[in-house]
Formats: C-alpha cells, sequence, structure tokens
C-alpha cells in the first residue's frame, strides 16, 4: 500500500488532497517504516496499542482503515481499502480538504461522523 499511496501523494500535490496516518506498531518499528518506507506524510503513533486513542476514537476495528473526509470535516468513506472513484469525484466536486484534522493529545477530532456510504 505505500508506493500506492507515495504515488498519490506526488499525484495530487497540487489538489486539495493529504493523507495522515496512524499507526499501532511500538515507537521503534514505526520510526524504521517511516524512514525505509519514505512516508513523507504525518504519522502518529496511537500508542503502540490497536485499541490506542485514535483508533479508540474512530472505531477503528481492523488495520488498515482508510478514511475519505470532505472539505466540511464529514466522513464520506470507511472501509478497508481506497475508493479512488470516490476520491477523485471529491477532488473534481471540489469536496475535498486539503486541511489537516485537529489533533489534541494524540486523538484526530473530526468536525462530523456522517458516512456518505
Amino acid at each position: 500500500m505505500l508506493p500506492h499511496e507515495r504515488s498519490l501523494v506526488n499525484e495530487l500535490k497540487n489538489k486539495p488532497f493529504a493523507i495522515v496516518g496512524v499507526n499501532s506498531d511500538p515507537q521503534d518499528k514505526l520510526r524504521t517504516l517511516i524512514n525505509n518506507k519514505r512516508v513523507t506524510w504525518p504519522c502518529f503513533f496511537d500508542g503502540g496499542d490497536p485499541q490506542g486513542p485514535i483508533a479508540s476514537k474512530w472505531n477503528v476495528s481492523s488495520w488498515p482503515t482508510i478514511y475519505l473526509i470532505d472539505k466540511k470535516g464529514i466522513i464520506r468513506f470507511k472501509d478497508h481499502y481506497l475508493d479512488e472513484k470516490l476520491l477523485r469525484q471529491l477532488l473534481e466536486d471540489g469536496t475535498a480538504s486539503a486541511s489537516r484534522p485537529a489533533i489534541d493529545d494524540g486523538v484526530i477530532k473530526s468536525k462530523g461522523t456522517q458516512s456518505g456510504k
């Protein structure tokens, strides 16, 4: 998945698009992943536990979980794969957001939790 994420970051660098990673692995493993796999987007440590504060707040039950969030902060998609068709539609419609979600004590704060699914 990382090569594809990297290609999306490059392809969509001038679009309202951002990737934010959340990782439940131990910190040393996360640092190695970021360095060895050339992760260039923000990646947050979730306490080294699959039920860390971010995963718990966002109801993550398995990894990876992908969210597409529009510019209003509404979750438009949640699943274990990326719906690129929907991503591109959100970008084309001008409803995607380049802003990153607010982080407070390691927990991503969402403005909305509605699903467009």
